[in-house]
């Protein structure tokens, strides 16, 4: 059986730090008749959307399997479980609390508390309630205070059950992808919308850290960004003022608003009509104290200069994970050095890592030797980031179990738990067996 290591000395290997496996609720609960529709729910409907027109309607129904999904996690014998809170389950039309959904969560934060495995809580990752979606969604100001009044209420309905709070995972998601290029919920397309909407789920998470501050000071409380290393194809002057171009566009725009209370000077190259609109004040509230920032990371991407555009995007170059992503673990050294140098950073938890592979269940084994080998090399690349003075609080594997991929359907497989959609019985793969022994023999 293939292993995972690292070397003796590693931080990584102290009892400090923090290792956990991540899911998120539209992906695994299913059960969407026990809450209001979300905009995915919408756009699984739309033809054409998900590659096997699949929804999440069932999922890996843990919505009636968490009991025996949180004893599965606790098998692993990892420190914490990173979960997200789906707002139309708790949230009613009305904006009041859903005490059916909100028990469904107390009931599970109470359980991993019982078992003492800390709770990572995402507030946000991207189910919005239809309902707010159809008065404009996050294109919409208001909706950075819907979310705000939903976080009041939710993190005061948990109490002290939360070890850590997250509010927003990748708002590059939810606003490029999302109100951008369309590929993602809602699916609207055009450059005028995606910085608009990012402006206002930034303003959501400001005016959240807020809510936190007051309603859960003892928890760590602070937000998800997904980084997309950009390397350029030549060291030409064209092409490294491209690819610099880029960074600003898909990382930055995100992470120097948070840390800096500013947008990247890119900005003023855009048209007045791309640009969002920015009150006063808003910038004071989006750049609120982090108590630590998570990193989202999978792969890198190259770029050139365009000649009727800011930039050019490559292709992926092998060797290449099951979605197409190129397999880089370099990148991530890179990254963590370059924010360190670049910002005053707060704690570091790696809250996604993880890859699609293509798996195959015999005899009742996953032997996915080749995820093994990612979380390996991206385990190394993490050690090397810490050697080189970054400081790193935990990893998260992504994902617990395999699960509805976004537009991908059920195609493609991110878990270290297999899932059979058919049966919902979950099987532990090698990759799930070689991350546990890794945690138990530290």
């Amino acid at each position: 059986m293939k292993q995972l290591s690292l070397p003796t000395n590693s931080p990584l290997l102290s009892k400090e730090f923090t290792f956990g496996v991540a899911t998120a609720s539209f992906q695994i609960e299913g059960a969407a008749d026990n809450r209001l529709p979300c905009i995915w729910d919408t756009f699984c409907a739309t033809p054409g959307k998900i590659a096997d027109n699949s929804n999440g309607l069932i999922a890996c129904d843990h919505y009636h399997n968490w009991e025996n999904d949180i004893a599965l996690i606790d098998s692993l014998g990892v420190d914490a479980y990173r979960l997200s809170i789906s707002w139309p389950r708790v949230i009613k039309a009305d904006g009041s609390l859903n005490p059916v959904g909100v028990k469904f969560y107390t009931d599970i934060l109470d359980e991993l508390a019982r078992r003492n495995i800390k709770a990572f809580v995402t507030l946000y990752h991207w189910d919005l309630p239809q309902y707010l979606e159809d008065k404009g969604g996050w294109l919409n100001r208001n909706t950075a205070f819907e979310y705000a009044k939903y976080v009041d209420l939710v993190s005061e309905a948990f109490a002290e059950r939360v070890y850590s709070y997250a509010t927003l995972n990748e708002p590059f998601c939810s606003s490029y992808l999302g109100y951008e290029i369309g590929v993602h919920a809602p699916g609207i397309v055009g450059r005028e919308f995606g910085r608009k909407a990012a402006h206002h789920l930034l303003l959501g998470h400001g005016l959240a850290m807020q809510v936190l501050a007051k309603n859960s000071p003892n928890s760590l409380n602070g937000i998800v960004l997904n980084f997309t290393p950009c390397y350029p194809v030549s060291q030409s002057d064209a092409d490294l003022k491209a690819t610099a171009f880029a960074d600003d566009y898909i990382n930055q725009w995100y992470m120097r608003p948070v840390m800096e209370g500013k947008y990247p000077d890119i900005i003023d190259q855009l048209p007045n009509e791309q640009r969002p609109e920015i009150h006063p004040g808003d910038m004071d509230i989006i750049t609120h104290p982090l108590d630590y920032l998570g990193v989202n990371f999978y792969t890198r991407l190259h770029y050139q200069a365009s000649d009727d555009d800011f930039y050019d995007e490559r292709p992926h170059q092998g060797p290449l994970t099951d979605i197409g992503w190129e397999i880089y673990p370099q990148a991530l050294t890179d990254l963590l050095v370059s924010l360190n140098e670049k910002y005053t950073l707060p704690p570091i938890y790696i809250t996604e890592n993880g890859a699609a592979m293509k798996d195959t269940i015999d005899n009742g084994e996953v032997n996915d030797i080749d995820r093994i080998s990612y979380y390996q090399q991206h385990l190394t690349a993490l050690h090397n980031a810490t050697e080189q003075g970054v400081r790193v609080d935990g990893y998260f594997a992504w994902s617990l179990m395999d699960n509805f991929e976004w537009a991908e359907g059920y195609l493609k497989r991110f878990g270290i738990v297999y899932v059979d959609y058919h049966t919902q019985q979950r099987t532990v793969k090698a990759s799930g067996l070689a991350y546990s022994k890794l945690i138990t023999n530290r």
